[in-house]
Order: structure tokens, then sequence, then C-alpha cells
């Protein structure tokens, strides 16, 4: 049987890091994922993903990561439950990462939060984040872009563009 999870998207917020009483890192974070169709309405869709890190992954994936770091992320899909206050089974499903990769420089990260910060000044929220060229496994020089290593329907390469 196979469960493997494959992701590519913007953190909606800072990583959660906490330690459980054993002194285990556990990290949450949810990822916000475009839909590669578009609705009725022509507009791209988009799903928010909950996922955990754990252990030293979980410590420098919430050191090297902020709100709106392009990422990608690799594990599984888990289901669990348990029962709330008021007494409901409660269920959820999220993504338990294994591997993770970063897809932007340190210095596009800051660039792009230097822009949102200002044009959340400014009231304009409709500002599109910069090109994204980093892999975190790759050297920034002579690297390849999250659209090679990973593909996107809005973006058409050739063999010549492929790395291997």
């Amino acid at each position: 049987m196979i469960n493997r999870v494959v992701l590519v998207g913007r953190l909606t917020k800072d990583v959660e890091l906490r330690y459980t009483t054993s002194g285990a890192a556990v990290g949450t974070f949810s990822l916000a994922v475009n839909r590669q169709f578009t609705n009725s309405n022509g507009e791209r869709e988009t799903d928010f993903i909950n996922a955990v890190i754990w252990r030293k992954s979980a410590e420098n994936f919430a050191n090297f990561t902020s709100k709106g770091s392009l990422v990608a992320v690799e594990g599984r899909l888990q289901t669990r439950n348990y029962e709330n206050q008021q007494g409901q089974r409660v269920y959820v499903t999220e993504v338990i990462v294994d591997n993770f990769s970063l897809l932007e420089s340190r210095a596009e990260s800051e660039q792009r939060r230097n822009q949102n910060n200002n044009n959340q000044s400014q009231g304009d929220f409709n500002s599109a984040p910069p090109e994204n060229t980093f892999n975190e496994q790759q050297p920034q020089q002579g690297g390849f872009t999250p659209e090679q290593m990973y593909g996107n329907a809005a973006t058409s390469f050739n063999e010549d563009d492929l790395p291997f």
C-alpha cells in the first residue's frame, strides 16, 4: 500500500512550534495550495491543508520559514480522532511531514515580507508574490527552479530545460 503526499504551497502563518513532555519538538502549520483549475467564475481556488512535522526537522522548519514562505513538503496522510469538551467525536486529517524544501531564498522571502508590509499599510492586498527560483537541495547558482523540479501547469519548458 502507498500513502505519499507531495505539496507545494505557502504557509498561512508562522509554524507553531511546541515540545512534548519528553522534549520532542513538534511543529504544526497550514499550507495554502492552489488548485490547478479554475471554478465556474474563472477563479483559482485554494486548499488549506494542515500538516505536522517532528523533532529536529520541526525546529529547522520553524527557524527558516515564516508566514507566506513557499515550501514543498513530502510525507504521509494520517487521520486521528478525539473527543472534544462537548463530548463530540472530532476527526482530523493531516499530512505528517517527512521531508521539506525551501523554494525561495531568504532574500526573496524578506523582499516579499517587506512588500506585503508596505502594501498592507497602503491598503493594497492584491499584489502577487515574486517569482520563486530557489530550492534548498540545489545551489542558488546553477540550481533548478521549483517549476523545473515539481512542474507547474502555468509554466512550460522544453527538454533543454530539464535537469537530467
